[in-house]
C-alpha cells in the first residue's frame, strides 16, 4: 500500500514553477464539466477574453494550448513554417536554440543569429540576416529563461515587417511579469505558459496569432504536420458558435488559468510590473553585498528572472541542495554554458514578494559564509531593506 500523497513545502523561486496563487488551486477543485458543455463553452470564452487583455491584443485566434511552453513554441512553429521556409533565429540563449531546432523539424531553412549569453541581440546584426535572407518568420525570445535578459522587439519588429516577414516572441517568462503588448509592438504569433508569472500550474500554453499570421496558416500549401497542434482544427473547438471536438482538454487548468487571468487584472498589469521590477532590484542589490554579480548586462535584465554567478570556490549543486534542506527553498541551476557557473533565481507572479527576496538573501549568505566565502554578516539584507525604503 502506498501512503496518502503530501509533498512537503517548499518556497519555488526557480525558473518554474511558481508558487500558484491561492485562489487559483481553489478553483481547479470545481466540478469537471463536460467538454462541450454549455456552461463550460462560456468558461472557455471568457479565459480567451481574459488571455486578450492580458498579452494586449484583439487577436481572434487567442488560446491556451493543452501542454506547457514548449507545447506552444511548436504549434506556433509547425502552424506557420512550411518545408523550405526561410527562418531568421536569434539565439542568446538555450531556449533560442530550441526554437531554431524546432524550426528546422518543421522542414525550415534556417539563419541562426548568435549573441553572448548575457547580451541583447543587436538589432543591425538581425537586420543584416533579415535583408540576406527575406524569411517568412523571424523569432527572438523576449525574456530568456537561461540567462535572464530582457530582449528589446521594436527594433527588429520594425525590420522584420519592412521585409514582409512574420514576427514570433516567446513570452514563456515574460507574459503577466512584463509588457508584451502584441498589437502595439506588431508581434504577430507569441505564446507563453502558465506556470511563471502568471503562478497557474503548468500545463497550458497560451498562444496569440495575428490575421497576417493566420492568413499564412490559411495558405498553406503543405497540410500542418501536427494534428494535435493544428490551429485550424483547434480554432474550430475553440471559436465560433458550432464548437467541434479536437481534444479533451483539461477543465481543471482552464479553470485555474481563467482564475489566474482575473487575480492578473485586479492587480492591475502595471502595478504587477512594477511589483516584479522593485523585487527584482531588492534581490540584485541583496545579491551584490555578498559578492553574488548578475550573469546579465545592464539595462537588459528580466525583472522576473535574475542570474547570479557563482563566487570562484562555491559548489553550485551544494548550495542548492542546503537550500532546499535547510530551507525548503528551491532555486534554480544554471543551463548550456552557465551550468555550474550561475544560479536563476525566479521572483514571478507570487513568488515576486519582499518575504521571499528577504528569505533567499538570509540563506544564501549564511549558507555562503559557512562555506568560506568572504561576507559581511547582515549585508544582503541591509542592502534589500534599503531599496523598499527608497521606493
Amino acid at each position: 500500500m502506498y501512503d496518502e500523497l503530501i509533498a512537503p513545502p517548499r518556497v519555488l523561486l526557480g525558473p518554474g514553477p511558481s508558487e500558484a496563487n491561492a485562489r487559483v488551486l481553489k478553483a481547479m477543485t470545481t466540478p469537471m464539466l463536460g467538454y462541450l458543455d454549455t456552461e463550460f463553452v462560456h468558461i472557455m470564452d471568457d479565459t480567451v477574453a481574459l488571455l486578450r487583455r492580458v498579452f494586449g491584443t484583439q487577436n481572434r485566434l487567442t488560446l491556451p494550448v493543452s501542454g506547457t511552453g514548449t507545447a506552444g513554441m511548436e504549434a506556433a512553429l509547425a502552424n506557420i513554417i512550411e518545408p523550405g521556409d526561410a527562418v531568421v533565429v536569434g539565439i542568446n540563449g538555450y531556449f533560442g536554440e530550441r526554437i531554431a531546432e524546432i524550426a528546422r523539424r518543421c522542414g525550415g531553412t534556417v539563419t541562426t543569429l548568435h549573441a553572448d549569453w548575457g547580451t541583447p541581440l543587436p538589432a543591425e546584426k538581425m537586420a543584416e540576416a533579415i535583408a540576406k535572407t527575406a524569411p517568412k518568420l523571424v523569432a527572438l525570445v523576449h525574456a530568456e529563461t537561461s540567462t535572464g535578459i530582457l530582449q528589446p522587439l521594436e527594433d527588429i519588429i520594425q525590420i522584420a515587417h519592412e521585409h514582409d516577414a512574420l514576427f514570433l516572441a516567446d513570452c514563456v517568462t515574460s507574459l503577466g511579469g512584463q509588457p508584451v503588448d502584441l498589437d502595439a509592438r506588431g508581434i504577430d504569433i507569441a505564446y507563453s505558459c502558465t506556470q511563471k508569472c502568471l503562478a497557474a500550474p503548468p500545463g497550458l500554453s497560451p498562444i496569440s496569432f495575428s490575421e497576417r499570421a493566420v492568413a499564412a496558416i490559411r495558405h498553406r500549401k503543405t497540410p500542418i504536420q501536427s494534428f494535435y497542434l493544428d490551429m485550424t482544427l483547434l480554432e474550430n473547438y475553440w471559436h465560433g458558435s458550432a464548437r467541434r471536438y479536437h481534444h479533451t482538454v483539461s477543465m481543471s487548468l482552464i479553470y485555474a488559468l481563467r482564475e489566474a487571468l482575473r487575480v492578473v487584472l485586479e492587480e492591475g498589469t502595471y502595478a504587477r510590473y512594477k511589483r516584479h521590477e522593485n523585487n527584482a532590484r531588492a534581490l540584485l542589490a541583496g545579491a551584490k553585498a555578498i559578492g553574488l554579480e548578475p550573469a546579465a548586462a545592464e539595462g537588459y535584465r528580466a525583472p522576473m528572472l535574475t542570474t547570479l554567478r557563482i563566487p570562484e570556490g562555491i559548489d553550485d549543486a551544494t548550495i542548492r541542495k542546503r537550500l532546499i534542506e535547510d530551507y525548503g527553498i528551491e532555486i534554480g541551476a544554471g543551463l548550456g554554458i552557465f551550468a555550474g557557473k550561475a544560479w536563476r533565481i525566479g521572483l514571478m507572479g507570487e513568488s515576486s514578494n519582499e518575504r521571499n527576496v528577504m528569505l533567499v538573501l538570509t540563506a544564501l549568505e549564511k549558507l555562503l559564509i559557512a562555506f568560506g566565502h568572504a561576507v559581511e554578516p547582515g549585508s544582503a539584507v541591509h542592502a534589500a531593506a534599503q531599496v523598499y525604503a527608497d521606493r
